[in-house]
């Protein structure tokens, strides 16, 4: 098991915090996601080590921005 905790801006409700989850859920190996709506923090648990280009990949398709 992998964790990971990426900073994401942009996201502003709960409709954000849905769209971000679903997206980074949608990963291969991803088996969890905890977004942090006031810090913009995410946790990603995985069952493998993610590419952050992969998880980049994912936020920018949510409409949001990967900054950390």
């Amino acid at each position: 098991m992998s964790e990971q905790t990426y900073t994401v801006t942009g996201m502003t409700c709960e409709h954000c915090v849905r769209s971000v989850t679903e997206e980074i859920g949608e990963i291969d190996g991803v088996t969890g996601v905890v977004v942090d709506l006031p810090t913009g923090k995410v946790t990603v648990t995985s069952s493998k080590e993610l590419d952050v280009a992969d998880v980049r990949g994912a936020v920018k398709e949510a409409g949001y921005e990967l900054t950390a």
